[in-house]
Formats: C-alpha cells, sequence, structure tokens
C-alpha cells in the first residue's frame, strides 16, 4: 500500500452539543465526518479557517459516558469528554479540524456562505458580509498564488476591521454595529460567541494586527448585549 494513502484518526474533543449538531448535518448529507472537514479544507483557504472561531473544548460539567470494551476495565463505564473521531491524512492540527467542522455547520445555517465565481477561476469565502477572501488559480497549472494568498489576508484584516466609536458603546444597535450584525433582534448567545472570538482572534493586542481600542470595544460590546440594556 501506498504510504501516502495512509490515514490518521483525529480525536476532536468538543461538546456534546456540537458533536451532535455535527453527526446530524453528516447524516442528512449522507457521508462521514471525515468527508465533511475534508471539503471544508479543500475549498477554503487555511488562514480562514485558522481565523474562525474555535468550537472549543466542553464545559467541566459537559461528559458522556461510555462503557469500555477491552483491557483490564472491560465493562466499566467511564466519564469522558464528548468527541468526534475524524479519519484523515496525518500532519493536521486537531483545532484546525475542529474549526473546518464549525465552519460546515456554519455554511449549513446559513451563517457563512461561499460564493464560487464561474468563468473567472476564483472562489470566495464571505463571513454575512464582513470577510471576504479571494483565491486566485493559474490557469494551467491550477495552483494556488503566494501573492493572491497575501492580498486575500490583507482583504481580510481590512473588511474585518472597523473604525472605534469615538464615545464608545452606548446603545443596543452601537454593540451590533461593532460585532458585525444587522439592525434587529440580538444573534442568540452562541452566535455571539463564535463572532466575538473571530474578531477577537484580528484584534487582539497579541495579534500581530491587533488594536487595543477596537478590542476594548468589542469586549464593551459583548458586555451591552449580554446585559440586555436597549
Amino acid at each position: 500500500m501506498n504510504g501516502n494513502n495512509r490515514k490518521h484518526s483525529y480525536t476532536v474533543t468538543c461538546s456534546s452539543e456540537f458533536r451532535d449538531a455535527v453527526l446530524a448535518l453528516a447524516e442528512r448529507r449522507k457521508v462521514n465526518v471525515a468527508d465533511m472537514t475534508r471539503s471544508v479544507v479543500l475549498v477554503v483557504p487555511e488562514e480562514i479557517i485558522s481565523a474562525f472561531a474555535d468550537p472549543g473544548e466542553p464545559s467541566r460539567d459537559d461528559r458522556e459516558t461510555v462503557t469500555i470494551k477491552s483491557g483490564a476495565a472491560e465493562g466499566r463505564l467511564w466519564r469522558r469528554k464528548p468527541r468526534l473521531q475524524v479519519r484523515m491524512s496525518p500532519g493536521l492540527d486537531v483545532t484546525l479540524v475542529r474549526k473546518a467542522l464549525g465552519l460546515a455547520l456554519a455554511f449549513e445555517s446559513g451563517e457563512l456562505r461561499i460564493n464560487v465565481e464561474s468563468g473567472k477561476g476564483k472562489e470566495e469565502a464571505n463571513t454575512q458580509g464582513l470577510a471576504e477572501s479571494q483565491v486566485g488559480f493559474d490557469e494551467s497549472t491550477d495552483i494556488v498564488q503566494p501573492e493572491d494568498e497575501l492580498e486575500r489576508l490583507r482583504a481580510l484584516i481590512s473588511v474585518l476591521s472597523f473604525d472605534p466609536l469615538a464615545h464608545g458603546i452606548t446603545s443596543r444597535e452601537e454593540a451590533m454595529h461593532v460585532l458585525g450584525f444587522p439592525p434587529g433582534p440580538a444573534p442568540n448567545s452562541n452566535k455571539l460567541r463564535n463572532r466575538f472570538r473571530m474578531l477577537a482572534t484580528i484584534h487582539h493586542p497579541d495579534s500581530p494586527y491587533g488594536d487595543h481600542k477596537r478590542m476594548s470595544q468589542l469586549n464593551a460590546a459583548m458586555d451591552h448585549l449580554k446585559s440586555g440594556r436597549p
């Protein structure tokens, strides 16, 4: 067997809610979880996946009970973190796999979308008008060109940036604006948390593109929406 065909089983720990959503989507699409992950990794540039909010580890009280099937403890019950087993090529980071699955759920829900422009040799990954990236392909080789990668990253950072409000966050509408949501009812807590994590990845002062004022207003926007103030 060709060594390049070897697969690695990734143990992706996650919340039970996330696990169930991923498994349900795979069942609806008549594919396995690895197929879903592979599709995202092939279509979406790695830097876009990396910038996406990590669905994260399960909370301390979120555990599943399984029966040990072999060894000296065979038959005993074991409380462990919920997880997904994803069999893919070796060399991937588990966090990247989890983020790719999170993107698959976001695509399915309509929170994110992929637009393919026929005839232009470009693919776009958009985040509700917040993030737009373009992948350029050489027509003869279909290899992504480095300069296009750099331009795509610059475009992503530029669109995700916002001008801090001079007077700070004083209303629910302003909080929604800073987090990139249109006017209207506030999204549920999961969408708010995911959007905040994605933007914090870019704007945190420790990031190469970080900005203290933007990060402060992101925190203020989240605090305002969580408080339920108008």
